[in-house]
């Protein structure tokens, strides 16, 4: 594969040494970034330098954001603003922790990160939210959606933690961006697979359909996820903005969007008529106000 030709942007990316965050980033390198990832692990990537830090402490969340990106001897260049801040930190799921420390860890670091991010002059903020805050995905008990398809504006009313520790983040960052007047948006991501999860994930998605109301039959290609990521620096003036981060089609491998979610959900209301094979959590936002465009459809990679 050929050098990235740099584009000068500098980024600086928190929770980069997760699951998510280590493919996103590799996708960046690739469209020519300068990426600091800030965690409490390191990274096992050459190219990117690793700043072990604690985000829930207001010191080290702004002490990371003014940060030279790499050792050198001596410092050519001084500590500059960076570009963008990608805001992936936090703890990925329920019942990794105790439900408070999980709500202190994620809310705690989202603010210090955005507090710090635009007290320092950051113009760009992207943040990782979740599906889940749509209430089905952790609800006690089968819960339906709002409606279909599910859009960035219907309510969010979610029953557990990690999906409540989310939505204050979500708040946070549109107080923040119209006090400062910046660019922060927020992805909800989908089910995150990866380029080698696709036989085992899409074998129980297309086999046990019912069993995954809880993902609305809908998911996040990695390597899509560093796009959106790229195609958010690079658009700018959009203010605050949620978006659904998934991919085009439903997971299901044959019947039609519509005909499958009346079967599976026959008291939720429709919106608006879906196109024929539509994720559920659709991607029309990001598609229309970013100009995302699938690469990595899952019928690619995983052979009926």
């Amino acid at each position: 594969m050929a050098s990235p030709i740099p584009n000068g942007k500098r980024i600086v990316f928190t929770g980069g040494s997760g699951v998510a965050g280590r493919h996103t980033i590799a996708k960046l390198l690739e469209y020519g970034y300068q990426i600091l990832n800030v965690d409490l692990q390191p990274l096992d990537n050459p190219q990117v330098h690793t700043i072990r830090a604690d985000l829930t402490q207001s010191g080290q969340a702004f002490n990371s954001l003014s940060s030279h990106f790499r050792i050198e001897q001596p410092f050519r260049e001084p500590v500059r603003t960076p570009d963008a801040v990608i805001h992936f930190a936090g703890s990925p799921r329920n019942l990794l922790v105790t439900d408070d420390e999980l709500f202190r860890i994620n809310t705690l670091s989202a603010y210090n990160i955005i507090e710090a991010a635009c007290k320092l002059g950051v113009k760009k903020i992207i943040l990782a939210s979740s599906v889940t805050v749509y209430g089905v995905t952790f609800a006690e008990g089968d819960v339906d959606y709002p409606s279909f398809p599910v859009e960035e504006h219907i309510e969010t009313d979610p029953m557990d933690t990690y999906a409540l520790s989310k939505i204050c983040m979500e708040k946070i960052a549109k107080s923040f961006a119209r006090r400062f007047g910046i660019d922060i948006y927020v992805f909800r991501l989908g089910a995150v697979v990866t380029p080698d999860e696709y036989e085992e994930v899409f074998k129980g998605y297309t086999t046990h359909p019912p069993k995954w109301k809880g993902h609305g039959w809908s998911y996040i290609d990695v390597r899509d996820l560093g796009q959106m990521c790229k195609l958010g620096v690079e658009t700018d003036g959009l203010g605050y903005q949620v978006f659904n981060a998934t991919n085009d089609d439903i997971t299901h491998h044959w019947t039609p969007t519509e005909e499958f979610l009346r079967r599976h959900c026959p008291s939720t209301p429709f919106t608006r008529p879906m196109e024929e094979r539509e994720a559920p959590l659709t991607n029309r936002k990001i598609k229309e106000k970013l100009g995302f465009r699938e690469e990595h459809n899952w019928r690619k990679y995983y052979k009926l």
